[in-house]
């Protein structure tokens, strides 16, 4: 290959989604210079900036502020003062109220295309990133012990990049990490999960709701615009039908999976619908190069950890470069995947085995769970372990995350 046109850059992040974005302007405060890769076009922003409602936990508040992102928000989030949480079919149930931990509220639900139109007017601020869009990676080149080689194809054709530190946050399906030779195991839960906004007869109090059932679960996330956001589990071989109801019949239906706490729905958005898999990388990191967000790990959505966890790797990772040096050098790599080992695991763990648990309709488990909700109803010492996570204080936490200026 000829290398002789390459540019240079010391991190290119390949992925402008909310992950790879949120690295960038966090890789600006240190004046690293930096590149982006982007498969949308200037204008536009990337199809995960949709009708989806993402919920930042406190930690991810922290940081975003911090990084100068909410105050971008044309539209303010809502914050979530409480959590609710029961299964169709079991007794009990978690009331979690955010003033008894001293907190006005654990996180906040921003709609995804407001935090896409905050991070873009972001980023277009900054000094220290080139912008390569609408490009696609194209693969790996021969690279030397101090860089990593890439090509792009963009409108101009084929061109090389020289990178000390190659950024996959390319996603759940990552062509770089395919690249590296990095496997990952897979794990489809035969759910679909439709989203949409709803209006239903009592407007959102700062309530999230997670009422789990047989097929999966169905969350209802409170908005600043006096709708709900919805996420509605289905088992996978019913989700054609379930695409193809009517407005009036959707609203039925989620009205018998999550029953009448908010009275009746009355008003359905348009649905979107995306499948529920759980990715994780064997490895999190490679010669000069490192996997962030869904390139990492891909979790099921139940109990919105997702982003969350994919910002805290962006931001460790952040946070390590900026104490200097080499940014991709080994010493530094093995010390992000030791920093990030505790958090991702558990988190991991957590997703998978609430989605397994509160799905399965087995009889048997009924009595468990209902003593398991009972109990964390009951024992603050249970629901302070549960708040926490919740709130994205787990395992080495960012300083950022904390509310501390690095």
């Amino acid at each position: 290959m000829d290398t002789s046109a390459q540019t240079r850059h010391d991190v290119v992040i390949v992925g402008g989604g909310l992950v790879g974005a949120s690295l960038a302007i966090a890789l600006e405060r240190i004046g690293v210079d930096v590149a982006l890769v982007e498969a949308t076009p200037a204008g536009a922003l990337p199809s995960v900036f949709d009708e989806r409602n993402l919920s930042f936990a406190e930690a991810t508040v922290n940081a975003l502020a911090a990084l100068g992102v909410l105050q971008q928000l044309q539209a303010p989030g809502a914050p979530i003062r409480r959590i609710h949480v029961s299964r169709r079919g079991d007794f009990g149930r978690v009331r979690l109220e955010a003033a008894d931990y001293g907190r006005t509220a654990f996180g906040q639900v921003v709609v995804a295309r407001d935090f896409g139109q905050a991070l873009e007017a972001r980023l277009s601020g900054l000094t220290h990133l080139a912008r390569y869009r609408p490009a696609r990676f194209l693969g790996l080149g021969q690279g030397d012990a101090g860089s990593r080689m890439l090509r792009i194809g963009d409108d101009s054709g084929e061109r090389v990049l020289s990178a000390r530190l190659l950024v996959a946050a390319d996603g759940t399906r990552s062509a770089v990490r395919a690249a590296l030779g990095i496997d990952a195991e897979e794990h489809d839960y035969g759910q679909a999960l439709f989203v949409a906004r709803v209006r239903a007869e009592r407007a959102p109090d700062g309530t999230a709701y997670e009422r789990f059932g047989d097929d999966g679960p169905t969350a209802l996330l409170p908005r600043a615009d006096r709708h709900y956001g919805v996420i509605h589990g289905v088992a996978q071989a019913d989700a054609d039908a379930v695409a193809a109801l009517d407005d009036p019949r959707w609203l039925a239906r989620l009205q018998q999976a999550f029953g009448w706490r908010v009275g009746a729905f009355l008003e359905s958005g348009p649905r979107g619908r995306h499948a529920a898999l759980r990715v994780r990388a064997m490895r999190t990191t490679a010669a000069r190069a490192v996997l962030v967000g869904n390139a990492a790990q891909t979790l099921h959505p139940v109990g919105a950890q997702g982003f969350n966890l994919g910002l805290r790797d962006a931001l460790t990772l952040a946070e390590l470069i900026e104490a200097g040096g080499d940014p991709g050098a080994d010493a530094l790599l093995a010390e992000y995947a030791r920093r990030r080992q505790s958090d991702r695991e558990r988190t991991l763990a957590f997703s998978d085995g609430l989605a397994r648990l509160t799905a399965d309709p087995a009889p048997l488990l009924r009595p468990l769970r209902s003593a398991g909700l009972l109990a964390l109803d009951r024992l603050p010492a249970l629901q302070a372990l549960l708040v926490g996570g919740a709130m994205g204080y787990r395992g080495d936490v960012p300083q950022l995350c904390r509310g501390t200026q690095a």
